[in-house]
């Protein structure tokens, strides 16, 4: 089909305008990638947007951040965080979204307005810093796993997944003597594997970069992810933090160059784990469009 003058207009529109966002979200990772590969002494002293390495290509910025043993040790402290915070999560969240997806759950209404009760209002940050003192939390691995661990908007998610799966296969499997538990493992979870994938995502992306709850409840330095650590060479520029080379006249070249490289350290799972789960996006959003 011949397509219209509009029709036009409005596809260069669209590719312009994607281009243009797609720049947007490409060019401050390329800048970091790019400043992280510099020549320090040049990368003092430039202003503005890098489109490629300073001078020579320099990798002294990431053997000095994985040289030092804190760097190395937040690494794996967030690789531990994350994957329990995430189990723990996913758990929680499917037999939550599984028990509210049933018809026959007695107190689905009220224990529905419960958690989207919590979406608006919360106690606040001093009454769960409280809490979690009294449980006797504060500085423990538990007090950065448990907090955050369940997130009731990707619960309601998960129940509008489930909800629409056909009732026959639940009553099926029901009439086959399975109980709930083995209806969840054996027909739930395998009929939505899209949106089990992308909740998997958020949860891995929620607490990779969470830091604010952990620097609240944590002062043992042996418990910091790499989160805090970042935070503290980015933003608070701290000189114990970037004391990587040993000698203090390197300070302030190695400064720029281990910024930048923890940067790129701390962003290579994200940028590694998403074109894997990409295609599941897909699947879930257009889950429940067509019907046959």
């Amino acid at each position: 089909m011949k397509e219209s003058l509009g029709r036009k207009i409005f596809n260069v529109s669209n590719i312009v305008i994607l281009l243009f966002v797609g720049f947007i979200c490409v060019a401050p990772i390329w800048h970091v990638i790019c400043a992280s590969l510099s020549d320090p002494s040049k990368l003092l002293t430039f202003r503005g947007l890098l489109l490629k390495p300073l001078g020579k290509i320099n990798f002294e910025g990431y053997r000095m951040a994985l040289k030092n043993g804190s760097i190395v040790r937040g690494y794996l402290n967030t690789i531990l965080f994350v994957t329990s915070a995430t189990l723990i999560g996913m758990a929680g969240s499917l037999i939550t979204a599984y028990a509210l997806s049933r018809k026959d759950f007695m107190w689905k209404g009220l224990v529905t307005f419960i958690l989207a009760f919590t979406m608006l209002f919360n106690g606040g940050l001093i009454p769960t810093y409280l809490l979690v003192r009294n449980l006797k939390l504060l500085d423990t691995v538990w007090a950065i796993i448990i907090p955050n661990c369940l997130s009731v908007y990707n619960i309601m998610i998960l129940k509008t997944s489930f909800s629409s799966l056909p009732d026959g296969l639940i009553d099926a499997a029901r009439i086959d003597g399975a109980g709930h538990f083995k209806t969840l493992t054996r027909i739930v979870v395998p009929c939505s594997k899209g949106i089990l994938a992308v909740i998997t995502l958020f949860y891995i992306v929620t607490h990779w970069n969470s830091w604010f709850h952990i620097a609240i409840y944590i002062t043992d330095r042996k418990l910091y992810p790499l989160q805090l650590l970042l935070r503290e060479i980015v933003i608070l520029n701290s000189k114990s933090a970037l004391e990587l080379a040993g000698e203090t006249g390197e300070l302030s070249l190695a400064r720029e160059l281990v910024k930048y490289a923890v940067i790129v350290v701390s962003i290579v799972p994200m940028m590694v784990i998403y074109p894997f789960l990409q295609k599941f996006f897909v699947s879930g959003v257009m889950l429940g469009s067509i019907k046959e």
